[in-house]
């Protein structure tokens, strides 16, 4: 039998779809996830345990493991667990990005520069301390802008600012973000500076691919049909396939592919956000790992295999019967939090699963969690899913039935 190492965080979404899919291959998954310090062993999984925001000490614990059990392949999942997993994979011997290549993804500052030298359009930028004063840097900024932490995700800590007021107020938000416990414990990494770029305007994408031997192969084009214009940037609907012009889709896989070929990213998945204006495509993130949150369950391949399972099979050079999608449209919708505060009970489901098209509607979010918006949150409600017989219908499904879903949220009681 072989065997799979999955790194992956407990605060992750799709680990659970990896470890579905290695069981339907008859493949062995090793979890190796940050649950460092739990003691015992209550979940019963065998898991081994892994600092990722120490990269360096989690790859050799990952060598020390291997030395006495089988690791055949490394997939780590979400942004925290990649650096881990390359080095670890360059350990081992194993096929994947070295681990050059994945720590310039991890800094937004980093793959702009690079980005920038090779010739691939991005907006303008620079970096600014976050010792440094606002109210002065605020008088040589271009506006609109876009202010962003250099290392986080799902788009937390991500603000526009159109003027001198906005930018302060923006630089200070982003700020107290960055001094909190949580993310100085699990993401402490860039945490002195933030990213300053044009905002730009234009439609916004979502390509998904997968690399093999530096070669891009195309898996998803997702359109985001909700405007993304600030001034914070939650994500909502994704649709595929894209109902761009097929010109215009090869020139954003072409941008994605130099952008890879630029970072030195030549094995696995390709998760890309990118806007197209009346210019030319525009690199947003490119990430060496899969679309985030449980999107992934919008799509199929073939007779049924997940976007998990390409992967896995990609891993193992197993063969892969298709790329080619399944379903004629389909589409996801991350269910935004509107405020913040505590969630006391979700109703509506019955009526939104009822909604023709409609296969899935997964709440995330518990019952008694402290729910928080955009820009401090990086989380979603849960996700809908929708399949139809093109994307305008799909996109008309999922908007429908999120009409029929009702969170009740009670403010938040402050210790006295």
């Amino acid at each position: 039998m072989k065997h799979i190492l999955l790194l992956f965080t407990t605060t992750g979404y799709n680990a659970q779809d990896f470890i579905k899919a290695a069981r339907k291959l008859n493949i062995k998954v090793i979890p190796g996830t940050d649950r460092c310090d739990v003691l015992d062993d209550p979940w019963k999984d065998g898991a081994l345990p892994l600092r990722f925001t120490r990269p360096s000490e989690a790859a050799q614990k990952i060598l020390d493991y291997a030395r006495n059990h089988p690791i055949d392949a490394i997939i780590a999942v979400g942004d925290s667990t990649t650096i881990a997993g390359a080095i670890a994979t360059r350990n081992l011997g194993l096929i994947g990005n070295s681990p050059e290549s994945v720590k310039r993804c991890h800094s937004k500052l980093l793959s702009r520069k690079i980005l920038k030298k090779a010739g691939i359009p991005v907006p303008s930028f620079r970096s600014i301390l976050l010792s440094q004063d606002p109210k002065k840097l605020s008088k040589s900024i271009k506006f609109p802008c876009v202010l962003k932490p250099l290392s986080l995700s799902t788009s937390q800590g991500v603000i526009r600012a159109d003027d001198c007021n906005s930018f302060v107020q923006a630089f200070h938000r982003i700020q107290k973000l960055l001094q909190l416990p949580k993310i100085q414990k699990y993401q402490p990494f860039y945490l002195d500076q933030i990213l300053v770029e044009d905002y730009l305007d234009g439609q916004e994408f979502a390509l998904e691919a997968l690399l093999s031997n530096g070669k891009l192969k195309i898996l998803a084009l997702f359109d985001k049909p909700d405007p993304l214009q600030g001034p914070f940037f939650e994500e909502t609907i994704y649709t595929t396939p894209s109902r761009l012009p097929a010109k215009l889709q090869k020139k954003l896989l072409s941008s994605c592919q130099k952008a890879s070929q630029a970072l030195g990213l030549t094995d696995g998945p390709i998760h890309a956000e990118l806007r197209l204006n009346q210019r030319e495509p525009w690199i947003v993130e490119i990430a060496p790992r899969t679309i985030g949150g449980l999107c992934s369950r919008a799509l199929r391949f073939g007779i049924g295999m997940s976007l998990e399972e390409i992967h896995i099979r990609h891993k193992f050079k197993m063969p892969i019967p298709s790329l080619k999608l399944k379903d004629r449209s389909a589409g996801v919708m991350m269910l935004p939090i509107k405020k913040k505060g505590i969630l006391r009970r979700v109703s509506g489901m019955k009526q939104a699963l009822s909604i023709q098209g409609i296969v899935d509607v997964t709440v995330t979010a518990k019952k008694g969690q402290l729910l928080i918006p955009p820009p401090e949150g990086d989380s979603y409600l849960g996700f809908l899913f929708a399949r139809g017989s093109s994307s305008e219908k799909v996109e008309k499904t999922l908007r429908t039935a999120h009409k029929q879903l009702t969170f009740d949220v009670y403010p938040e009681v402050p210790l006295v």
